[in-house]
């Protein structure tokens, strides 16, 4: 199909209105994103975003993972996308559980990570949620929806994590008491507890365990084999710890050790 001037359209020409709509939208969320979080900021259902991405993807402006899409030409985007893309059925499982322990009207924090953006999808059955995060993706799920209060605590935006990080980042988030804080870390470790693997991050950590009544570790069971330098907090200030798969004896022990109750989201008959 030519134009009146007998050219070849250019690709991007060909990108439809609601096209150039989703790909404002990834930008606005840091690059990548969730298909389901997508849908809620476009407010369209998903079946619609999978039709949109696959134009997108066959254009070359987006590639596409498991449940998920990112824009191409962004170097940090792969690593965020791709932690989304892995194991989604169990982090699935994982947020629902999660969202069991959230009431209407709480006062919860979520951090950055890729199970935290799972969870953010799930809370938003909950109503009248006042919720403080500072991830990007969690702020954007939940804002402006069922009534809920959403703060982003500011601070030093790290690209590749989607969030803030910092002392201005502790300082917002230590204003608040809250009924729960919902956390992910990058390893489990029997001899230390929750690792992660940024400084800042377990700064962020043991401010939000010292103002919470109840720390729900939220960590899939890939975590049990992964290594991370940096204690992200005491592991006794940790309640619970919610996670797709029982831990081997060693760590069983020690969660025990430690007060962590230990839940396990299987999969549903």
């Amino acid at each position: 199909m030519t134009n009146q001037y007998g050219q070849m359209p250019k690709e991007k020409d060909t990108i439809t209105h609601r096209g150039h709509e989703l790909l404002s939208v990834l930008r606005r969320l840091g690059g990548s994103a969730r298909n389901a979080q997508i849908a809620q900021v476009m407010d369209v259902s998903e079946e619609t975003v999978r039709r949109l991405v696959k134009a997108l993807d066959k254009s070359g402006q987006v590639e596409r993972v498991h449940g998920g899409t990112y824009l191409r030409g962004n170097e940090d985007t792969p690593v965020f996308t791709g932690k989304l893309s892995q194991n989604p059925k169990g982090k699935t499982r994982i947020a629902q559980a999660a969202a069991e322990m959230v009431y209407d009207e709480m006062t919860v924090f979520l951090n950055v990570g890729s199970t935290t953006t799972y969870i953010a999808e799930q809370l938003r059955i909950r109503r009248k949620l006042m919720v403080v995060t500072n991830s990007v993706t969690v702020a954007s799920a939940l804002a402006n929806h069922n009534g809920n209060r959403v703060f982003l605590a500011g601070g030093e935006i790290f690209h590749s994590e989607r969030g803030a990080f910092g002392a201005a980042t502790e300082a917002y988030a230590r204003q608040f008491s809250y009924d729960v804080a919902i956390l992910g870390c990058d390893a489990i470790s029997a001899d230390y507890g929750f690792m992660v693997m940024n400084p800042s991050e377990a700064d962020l950590t043991r401010t939000i365990t010292e103002q919470a009544r109840r720390c729900v570790m939220a960590a899939d069971s890939r975590k049990f084999i992964q290594r991370a330098p940096v204690v992200a907090c005491p592991p006794e200030r940790i309640t619970d710890l919610i996670t797709d798969a029982a831990p081997d004896a060693p760590l069983t022990k020690s969660l025990a050790n430690w007060r962590v109750a230990t839940y396990i989201a299987n999969k549903k008959d």
